[in-house]
């Protein structure tokens, strides 16, 4: 496998591929904190999880054609307005979505996973209805066009490099909210107790509406800057729900620092492999690998520590 190439092309190749990692990492991050605050703190499978990142994507693409159109004075900023507007769209969806149907399955994780299951299937419909079938993408500013050249033949694109550093402010303001906060504070008292947090005053359906629009609202960020790299398309979602809960199974549920980890393991793991080999295949060692660990460690490589 390796022995086509010299030592100097095998070391490119690596660095390429290892940047096209960081890039799928950064995705997977953005999807899996999301996937984490649902799955991880309240124990509700989203499936209609991609759905909600695809929301947040045609939103943008949306504000994206909005201001080409009306504002094309301040094209430039439109990507920062079009993410606030996804993350509160798709955080109200979330919110009507735990009012009208999560809230009745609460500790009935079988009937989340078919109840979210047969939205994602509805909201797919209506984004081909709306939005058609085929895939749509956005016009990215100018000033995240190129790239940036470190050798002769290794460069690094602007938009891949926005998208990492957009993960990791997301990244670092998810912690604060959730370990530094008072709101985090209490969602961490639900998952450990939920009825001694009632019982001190903490409205359990609050937080868990809360959180679920928070997890919701996330994903519309991921489809925002799923944009940056990768055309929209109704179904696109999918492509990344099963490798997202891999991502959060693995890492260890309810840990921040799994998540990262977890990613961060999976995405070098996927692009480096499938240079080398077919992306089927690659795929199938990915998820291979991760089920022989988690055979080994079912918590996953953190797990959340309990006062039993």
């Amino acid at each position: 496998m390796f022995s086509d190439y010299s030592s100097t092309e095998l070391i490119s190749i690596f660095a390429m591929q290892g940047f096209a990692g960081l890039i799928l990492f950064s995705v997977f991050v953005l999807m899996a904190l999301g996937l984490a605050i649902i799955f991880g703190q309240m124990g509700v499978i989203n499936m209609a999880h991609g759905e909600f990142m695809i929301l947040g994507a045609y939103v943008t693409f949306l504000i994206s054609n909005l201001f080409a159109d009306f504002m094309p004075a301040i094209f430039s900023i439109y990507f920062f307005i079009a993410m606030i507007v996804a993350f509160f769209v798709c955080g109200a969806v979330g919110a009507f979505v735990e009012w009208s149907i999560i809230r009745h399955l609460y500790r009935r994780p079988l009937d989340t996973l078919l109840a979210t299951w047969g939205l994602s299937l509805i909201l797919q419909q209506l984004y081909r209805t709306v939005f058609g079938a085929r895939e749509v993408g956005v016009t990215i500013p100018d000033w995240m066009m190129g790239s940036i050249p470190l050798t002769d033949i290794i460069e690094i694109p602007l938009n891949g490099v926005f998208v990492m550093c957009l993960t990791l402010i997301i990244t670092l303001a998810v912690y604060f909210l959730m370990f530094k906060s008072r709101f985090g504070g209490q969602v961490r008292a639900v998952v450990q107790n939920r009825p001694m947090a009632g019982a001190v005053g903490i409205n359990t359906e609050k937080v868990d509406r809360i959180t679920f629009a928070l997890g919701c609202g996330i994903a519309g960020i991921a489809g925002s800057a799923f944009t940056m790299i990768g055309s929209t398309g109704p179904t696109s979602g999918q492509l990344y729900i099963v490798d997202t809960f891999l991502v959060v199974v693995f890492g260890g549920a309810a840990s921040l620092l799994g998540t990262i980890a977890s990613a961060f393991t999976i995405s070098q793991a996927q692009s480096t492999m499938e240079f080398f080999l077919s992306g089927s295949m690659s795929k199938v060692l990915t998820l291979l690998t991760v089920v022989i660990i988690l055979m080994i460690r079912p918590q996953g490589l953190f797990a959340l520590k309990l006062r039993k």
